[in-house]
């Protein structure tokens, strides 16, 4: 199973995302889905934004990109190993 996350981690949405992460079946995998996600974009230093996925989660993939291109996605999808 995947949690695909697209944006940044606000602070209202800490508890139920890691929530959402402990209910998925091993093995899981967090991606990391644009810009936004991995490194809050325009959103950085907002009131209400935690921070980036990968400060809430280990983020097994990312995919760049403002929005990320279709085949970035297929491409880092089909590119991924697990550790």
């Amino acid at each position: 199973d995947a949690l695909l996350v697209t944006g940044p981690v606000t602070k209202n949405m800490v508890g139920p995302l890691l929530k959402t992460y402990e209910a998925l079946p091993e093995p899981r995998l967090v991606i990391s889905l644009g810009d936004c996600a991995h490194n809050c974009g325009a959103f950085r230093g907002g009131y209400g934004v935690e921070g980036a996925v990968n400060d809430v989660l280990h983020v097994d993939v990312h995919v760049a990109g403002c929005p990320p291109h279709p085949q970035a996605i297929v491409e880092a999808l089909r590119g991924f190993t697990r550790r």
